[in-house]
């Protein structure tokens, strides 16, 4: 069976020009759901239209909620201040934050739900979610400890507090908060200790929740209280995401090029948007990096660590093994795959040998990229430096950036397409 590949030619040229960032997925996505949950109408502006947000799109439309399009950055949301049983199980790809966050929410109002997603999602750990959602009363199912899950919701919680084990994702707070504020009582979220991954989304989630008259009262590093206001329409707008900001990014340090994003990597509320020291600092990036707090950039930083003086070391990233793909493993075939050693897994850190030589050698380097997007767009990094580079099932970067190539191509690289 032949693979769907493309191949970059790696540019002669500086890459210069503007390219304004998809928005953010993970503000549309929480915003689709608010606003879904809101009674009035709001307007979403700046929106991303990918996977994962016509997803959360879909299953709103499916539990009674009416959501227009009118371009390809708004949604107009009309919501009626709850959701209705759907008549079918809720499909939602590989798209872990409607997933999450849905999962929670459902559980506020009566029906039975079935929310499940592909074989990637059907991968992806619910566990802490469905033992909290289940200390609160309510009767929910995920025999796996991953989607599918099935929740047979009777109004909201019994209790009003919440312990949850957030170790391995934030998005289980963030979709306990979301949901708690459609309560009947202030409601109370709690950290099972002080672990939590990428814990600059929770600002992400209560920020929004605020933005649709939600109040939440944090009280120190592992305390929320939410106030049973329910939410209001808002008109609402979603900056760009700083996830895929980090490839434009790191495109031009490589290429010794410039491009203007409209945006400054100063003014991105998103925590992803902290690596743009990292690579400004590029080919002298620091020895150990730190990716608890920015996890989706770390493919952009690794990849990009391969052309570096010296070599980097990625520490924290251990819940990189539980996201689309074992994003740690994927890196590290990948950047083995161009060059031998150039990737040791250490546990859970990963450690890139950092070659500036690597540059301008042609390889035979398919890359695997797991149906998962970010490694389909960080690999692409190497494709600018190295011929023969070969990224497998390239349109998987319509999970959160369908116009990625596109952009590429408008910056003057060339590649192939092969089916």
């Amino acid at each position: 069976m032949t693979k769907d590949t493309l191949t970059i030619t790696p540019p002669t040229h500086a890459l210069q020009g503007r390219i304004m960032p998809p928005g953010s997925k993970s503000i549309t996505n929480r915003a689709l759901l608010l606003a879904g949950l809101a009674k009035g109408v709001s307007k979403l502006a700046g929106a991303l239209k990918s996977d994962d947000t016509l997803y959360m799109a879909y299953a709103l439309r499916a539990m009674g909620v009416v959501i227009e399009e009118p371009d390809h950055t708004t949604f107009i949301v009309h919501g009626n201040g709850g959701l209705k049983e759907p008549e079918n199980a809720l499909f939602l790809g590989n798209a872990g934050t409607a997933t999450r966050f849905l999962t929670a929410a459902v559980a506020m109002f009566e029906g039975t739900f079935i929310i499940d997603g592909d074989e990637h999602m059907q991968k992806r750990p619910i566990s802490p979610l469905v033992h909290g959602l289940s200390t609160l009363g309510v009767d929910v199912l995920a025999p796996t400890g991953c989607p599918p899950v099935t929740v047979w919701a009777k109004g909201g919680f019994t209790k009003n507090h919440v312990t949850i084990d957030a170790g391995l994702s934030s998005q289980y707070v963030s979709a306990l908060l979301m949901a708690a504020a459609c309560g009947r009582e202030a409601f109370t979220v709690e950290l099972a200790g002080t672990a939590i991954g990428a814990r600059g989304y929770i600002t992400l989630t209560t920020a929004c929740m605020e933005a649709f008259g939600a109040k939440v009262h944090q009280e120190g590093d592992a305390k929320w209280i939410i106030e049973p206001t329910g939410y209001k329409a808002a008109d609402y707008l979603i900056e760009p995401d700083a996830s895929a900001a980090t490839y434009l990014w790191a495109m031009e340090v490589l290429t010794g090029g410039k491009i203007d994003l409209g945006v400054a990597a100063s003014e991105f509320s998103q925590p992803d948007a902290r690596s743009y020291d990292m690579i400004a600092a590029f080919p002298h990036m620091p020895g150990s990096i730190d990716g608890s707090q920015m996890q989706d950039a770390i493919p952009t930083l690794a990849v990009l660590a391969a052309f570096n003086n010296s070599p980097v070391r990625f520490t924290g990233i251990e819940n990189l093994r539980v996201k689309e793909c074992d994003r740690i493993r994927a890196l590290s075939l990948g950047l083995n795959n161009i060059s031998a050693g150039l990737a040791v897994e250490e546990g859970d850190d990963l450690i890139v040998n950092g070659n500036p030589a690597l540059a301008g050698k042609p390889v035979d380097a398919l890359i695997d990229t797991f149906a998962d997007h970010r490694i389909a767009m960080s690999f692409a990094l190497a494709g600018l430096k190295i011929p023969g580079i070969k990224i497998e099932n390239p349109s998987c970067v319509a999970k959160t950036y369908p116009g990625y190539w596109d952009a590429l191509a408008s910056l003057g690289v060339a590649f192939e397409r092969r089916a």
